[in-house]
């Protein structure tokens, strides 16, 4: 049986900077009226303001951008794992190419090798 939290905690924190990405254990009711657990992700910014106090906005600057990507493709990594983990019973990260089944699931195809570039004389 799967214990319910209480509620809501955050599971894992993936932060780069000061740009965060986080994952929430959330509890729940399917439609059938069973307990379930679900997740959900929060994405913030923090930043001191002008009296130094530390704030939290979900606002990037363009600056920002390649820190957000990188915590949120983490964060989905992470709940692909277990996912999968929840079908086989197991992590089954060892030795998978989870970069490529991420872009398989993004784009919906197989990306094939990166084309060569030769010298013409």
């Amino acid at each position: 049986m799967v214990k319910i939290p209480e509620k809501n905690i955050p599971e894992k924190k993936f932060s780069a900077g000061a740009i965060s990405a986080t994952v929430w254990q959330n509890k729940g009711k399917d439609r059938f009226g069973n307990d379930v657990i679900f997740r959900t992700i929060s994405f913030d910014r923090r930043y001191k303001d002008r009296e130094g106090n530390w704030q939290s906005s979900s606002s990037l600057r363009v600056n920002d951008l390649p820190k957000g990507v990188l915590v949120l493709t983490e964060a989905y990594k992470y709940l692909l794992l277990k996912e999968n983990e929840g079908r086989t019973g197991t992590n089954n990260y060892a030795g998978a190419d989870i970069g490529k089944q991420i872009e398989e699931e993004t784009f919906g195809q197989e990306l094939g090798p990166e084309p060569m570039i030769e010298d013409i004389e």
